[in-house]
């Protein structure tokens, strides 16, 4: 009779359950009477495509292995942009008055009879996991198809019209939720979430209006806008951002709080006046950070070790060093997440404050009434904190109070602007702390960068060159056979053979041999040679090791390493 059920009998002709663990599910849902999906579903037994399988055996629905190549293009713009990522749906093709539709939940009777209704045709529902489903709507409604109709339906006039027009066109317009430039501003969000960028450009040319994203630490074009747009679209972004749309001579800050996909972002917009208009740029900040803990951010077993080493200090200081959007504030982040207890009182001043951590009081530095990061420090000192987090060392004020904190019983994480971990120590001493105080307080630095990692769908072995392993090895021998691996480009990267980035670092623990050199004045070089005697990892070894694990490709470890410095 068990055997007659079509979830069982798929699960025992897949091999997807042992015999043990199937009876076990058999009996639950016996003795329960709850359903076999939402068994297998609550003891996470079926990863995402098993499960899409077992529902679609179940009710003789066909599965399909989905990708982009599979759907006509035409067929696909059958049923709008909101529909299909709302329901995570889309039409593959049409057979005589019939839509064969994709859908990660085939069973939804409603979303059937609403895409019927809107496309007039009969629907057949077969099965596809929601990842790929996901991957072929984003490759086939990409920001440029979405935002086209709502750039012919402006139906602009060539050339701007005076102030007072545009402004009373632009309030018009935002009257209305759905008007064109709405619909094109929401476009352009939505398309960069969905491209997981990091920031959004929007930048006036002398001719149209281009529109970049910053994915994974890269720029790319996605995007020309008609230059006649350009100031309904930055006035409609300034407005939701709570900017002022009459400012047009001073750079501008703003905030936005959207929703997509059932996620929560924030979004940081800065203008900025130029020759040809104002440029805006949108910093994309993902709400969900549960997700960052110290494991998953720091992956090296060994790095991981010595960033706990260092955090289970009751006092002294770490310094995180590397340019502008390496991560750095990420890392701090991570370790603020292992370190946050109820018996701890961790307080941080940030400029901005990125993220919200709860249980952690942030402050955020307002310059213009006169809270910057020194009084700031000044004040957090007085709440009685265990842990103080700086966003940045930038003056001797702040370097003097952090470094004091540091020296009375407070555990301090802060960032400085550096080349490598050595220099962070030179840094502080540049600013006017003695050195003497310097090897006291610091328990490490710490030099970070990111690196994109390859699409796991399209990378491919092969032989290394050469050229490549004597900048890997340091010897062109022909006897090192070793393999690399390199990428091809699919849709899933946008053929960009890349997808996501990770963290390497240089972490320099201050030993007392170390602490000696400070105090006596030693170069950077010095230190550094001293700290590699020590076990230090620099970032070209670091980088190295992603490339041989297969991780990076060997021409991201130049763009992202000066190795003329190692």
């Amino acid at each position: 009779m068990e055997k007659q059920d079509p979830i069982i009998s798929f699960l025992m002709e897949e091999n997807i359950l042992d015999e043990e663990t199937l009876q076990a599910v058999i009996d639950e849902h016996q003795k329960s009477g709850r359903g076999l999906i939402s068994i297998l579903k609550e003891r996470a037994l079926v990863n995402e495509d098993q499960l899409t399988r077992v529902i679609a055996a179940a009710n003789k629905i066909e599965f399909i292995n989905l990708s982009p190549e599979d759907v006509d293009p035409i067929v696909a713009h059958f049923v709008s942009y909101e529909t299909a990522s709302r329901y995570n749906v889309i039409p593959l093709r049409k057979e005589n008055e019939q839509l064969v539709v994709a859908m990660s939940s085939p069973l939804n009777l409603s979303v059937r009879d609403s895409i019927e209704i809107k496309s007039g045709y009969k629907v057949i529902p077969v099965a596809a996991t929601p990842s790929a489903i996901s991957r072929a709507i984003h490759y086939h409604f990409d920001v440029a198809n979405v935002t086209k109709q709502a750039i012919v339906s402006m139906r602009l006039k060539d050339g701007l019209e005076d102030d007072t027009q545009d402004y009373e066109a632009t309030q018009r317009s935002l009257r209305v939720a759905d008007s064109p430039i709405a619909k094109l501003v929401s476009s352009i969000i939505s398309g960069a979430i969905d491209a997981r960028a990091t920031d959004i450009h929007i930048e006036p040319l002398a001719f149209d209006v281009r529109v970049r994203y910053r994915v994974d630490g890269i720029l790319h074009s996605v995007l020309d806008v008609p230059v006649s747009a350009q100031l309904e679209v930055v006035s409609h972004i300034k407005i939701m951002a709570g900017m002022d749309i009459s400012e047009r001579r001073l750079p501008q800050d703003g905030h936005i709080t959207v929703q997509h996909s059932g996620r929560g972002y924030d979004l940081r917009v800065s203008s900025l006046p130029s020759v040809g208009g104002e440029k805006i740029v949108i910093r994309i900040l993902d709400k969900n950070v549960e997700r960052w803990s110290l494991d998953s951010i720091v992956t090296s077993r060994e790095d991981n070790q010595k960033f706990r080493e260092m955090s289970c200090n009751p006092y002294g200081m770490i310094l995180l060093t590397g340019p502008t959007g390496s991560g750095k504030t990420t890392t701090l982040y991570s370790v603020l997440q292992l370190l946050n207890t109820p018996e701890k009182n961790i307080v941080t001043v940030e400029d901005p404050v990125e993220y919200h951590l709860d249980g952690i009081t942030q402050m955020q530095v307002k310059p213009a009434a006169g809270l910057t990061f020194a009084s700031a420090l000044r004040s957090m000192v007085r709440q009685d904190p265990d842990i103080i987090l700086v966003g940045e060392v930038r003056d001797l004020e702040t370097a003097e109070i952090a470094i004091s904190a540091a020296l009375t019983g407070h555990l301090v994480l802060s960032t400085l602007h550096t080349n490598d971990a050595a220099g962070a120590i030179s840094r502080l001493i540049n600013l006017g702390i003695p050195s003497f105080l310097v090897a006291s307080a610091l328990l490490g630095t710490v030099a970070q960068r990111l690196i994109r990692t390859f699409c796991p769908h399209c990378k491919q072995l092969y032989q290394a060159t050469e050229e490549e392993l004597k900048c890997l090895l340091g010897t062109s021998n022909r006897d090192n056979k070793i393999e690399l691996y390199r990428g091809v480009g699919c849709t899933l990267c946008q053929h960009t053979t890349y997808h996501g980035r990770k963290s390497i670092y240089e972490i320099l623990l201050i030993s007392q041999e170390i602490r000696k050199m400070i105090v006596e004045g030693s170069s950077d070089d010095a230190i550094k040679q001293q700290a590699i005697k020590e076990g230090m990892r620099t970032l070209r070894m670091s980088a190295i090791d992603e490339v041989l694990n297969g991780v990076t490709a060997s021409d991201e470890l130049m763009r992202v390493v000066d190795i003329r410095r190692e």
